[in-house]
């Protein structure tokens, strides 16, 4: 069989390829990843799948062209060839671009927070990213330099390239492990992080710099026309100083001003309202109470009449029976 195939579909001489397999899975892990963190940050079911609907063939393509474009030597005279994706060829950054783009416009039309979406789904992306390097492993690419130190000849420090009979560093693995720790991280922050955003942030801010290290490894690399620059590289620095720059900048603006730069994030937004209504609230019936009105008057809908709750009830608690509705 050929490099990467993981199976002959019915002796037709077509295969199914590893490296397709493990992008499906990655991107039906990040749907569900997705879709268990969308009522946090405001997204319906609906929302997010039609979302994911453009999305996902967007950035597939994008990722090809961000490829190409950086390969036209090699695909200029063959144009077919950049239809065979199961061959490998798809760069990050370019479906990143693309889903961002998409993302940007879907939540325009949809009129919603486009930092909800991108923090919704910022942990299913490092983690497809995670699984999808396990498709560079079978396809015998995105690996490192020659190892020539024996006591690096270890699996999944350094592997194996079959067709040169070589052992190179195992790249695709680190980057794997760190997208993993990646991934790990942001599921722990979601919940401290104090601004709406963060999550997309950090994940920028971590991958940038995992990439701009790991990428000077490879032998692979995009480079920009003959300047022996490697463009994944590159972006990834500037992506990486350019963000940790802001979340520098921002919390020195906070301290001097003493209030958030912005908004929080989608659940803790609605974890504040619900506390200042309760709040509200509270407030409302202890000044009702100390004029001696009924607290059954500021919020008749929430507190039902003493029968209603059980039959007759002693006249000095009669109009305290609503209170713990309120802070339900």
């Amino acid at each position: 069989m050929p490099t990467g195939a993981a199976f002959e579909i019915f002796d037709t001489g077509y295969y199914v390829y590893w490296y397709g397999i493990l992008i499906a899975t990655a991107v039906a892990l990040g749907v569900v990843i997705a879709m268990k963190r969308r009522k946090r940050y405001g997204w319906t079911s609906d929302e997010l799948l039609d979302f994911a609907l453009w999305a996902i063939p967007i950035a597939v393509v994008c990722a090809r062209l961000y490829y190409v474009a950086f390969e036209w030597d090699r695909y200029k005279d063959d144009l077919l060839g950049i239809l065979e994706i199961w061959n490998g060829g798809l760069a990050i950054y370019g479906a990143v671009i693309g889903g961002v783009v998409t993302a940007l416009v879907f939540c325009k039309v949809r009129k919603k927070s486009f930092l909800n979406l991108a923090d919704c789904v910022a942990p299913a992306l490092v983690l497809g990213q995670a699984i999808g390097r396990w498709g560079n492993f079978f396809n015998q690419e995105a690996f490192g330099m020659e190892v020539t130190n024996p006591a690096h000849m270890w699996f999944p420090l350094a592997v194996k390239i079959e067709e040169t009979g070589t052992i190179h560093y195992a790249t695709f693995f680190y980057e794997s492990l760190w997208c993993f720790l990646i991934f790990l991280f942001l599921l722990a922050m979601s919940k401290k992080f104090r601004h709406r955003g963060d999550c997309m942030l950090w994940y920028f801010l971590l991958y940038g710099v995992e990439r701009a290290f790991v990428e000077g490894l490879r032998t692979d690399s995009l480079y920009i026309g003959d300047t022996g620059i490697r463009v994944s590289q590159l972006l990834s620095a500037l992506l990486a100083v350019a963000i940790a720059a802001f979340l520098i900048c921002r919390t020195v603006w906070e301290k001097r001003h003493k209030r958030p730069l912005y908004g929080p994030p989608f659940f803790r937004e609605q974890e504040l309202a619900a506390e200042a209504q309760r709040a509200g609230v509270a407030a409302a019936v202890a000044a009702a109470m100390g004029a001696g009105e009924a607290p059954e008057s500021l919020a008749p809908e929430i507190c039902a009449a003493p029968e209603e709750a059980g039959g007759a009830a002693d006249d000095q608690f009669s109009s305290l029976h609503c209170i713990p509705l309120l802070y339900s």
